[in-house]
């Protein structure tokens, strides 16, 4: 982790849980998108998450340098291309998921709410039944037990009747389920723009300000880029 300079202030952060679902653009968005806000970040990025990543970008994230290869993967594009974003780290603490002690482990410690993109069904399963077997489970059960927003990004499919049933028990809990479903109507051009729709889909799910897509305006055309 990256304990907070002797002296300097933090907003409240949003805990950001990164799971082994493919989908780890929507996570990179979803993280770009609240350091623009100006928020701050408490990330946690699961074991398996780690194997998607490396699948999907080949970066190999480590916690000895998650500094390095998370600037590396949010400044990729959703294509792959290296260095489409620029990005500034200092509202990020990291937490490994192996850690229990963590701060986001305990009620007690202040968070905005917690953010799951991409959540997979096996991360589903976990916080559903509350096994807390890792901090990205244990970090939900609190902000469950605590009243606080969950938005967790299912990126599955098809969806089992097992699934469907974890879904409907977060939902009972209090969470925000939302499917990682691009839409079409915000004029989408390029992969990222289906990428960005998603992740500000869960932004507004938080209460987050941002531009990541175009919002529907009640007129039939109003997302095609011949409006530029």
């Amino acid at each position: 982790m990256n304990p907070a300079k002797p002296g300097e202030t933090r907003r409240t952060p949003w805990i950001v849980g990164v799971s082994g679902a493919s989908g780890t653009p929507y996570a990179a968005a979803v993280l770009r998108g609240l350091l623009a806000a100006g928020e701050s970040v408490d990330l946690v990025v699961s074991r398996a998450s780690r194997l998607t990543l490396l699948d999907e970008t080949k970066i190999a994230f480590r916690d000895a340098y998650w500094r390095d290869d998370l600037r590396e993967w949010l400044s990729r594009g959703a294509d792959g291309k290296p260095d489409t974003f620029s990005v500034d780290l200092d509202g990020v603490r990291y937490w490994a998921a192996g850690d229990l002690a963590a701060g986001p482990s305990s009620g007690s410690y202040p968070s905005k709410g917690m953010l799951i993109v991409p959540a997979s069904t096996a991360s589903v399963a976990g916080v559903a039944l509350g096994l807390s077997k890792d901090l990205l489970q244990r970090a939900a059960s609190v902000t469950l037990k605590e009243g606080r927003p969950l938005v967790v990004a299912v990126r599955e499919t098809p969806l089992n009747g097992q699934t469907l049933r974890h879904l409907v028990t977060l939902d009972d809990a209090g969470a925000t389920v939302l499917p990682a479903s691009p839409a079409f109507y915000a004029g989408a051009t390029h992969i990222q723009d289906l990428v960005d729709f998603v992740a500000g889909r869960v932004l507004d799910a938080a209460g987050v300000p941002h531009t990541l897509y175009r919002r529907w305006k009640g007129e039939l055309g109003g997302g095609t880029r011949e409006d530029d």
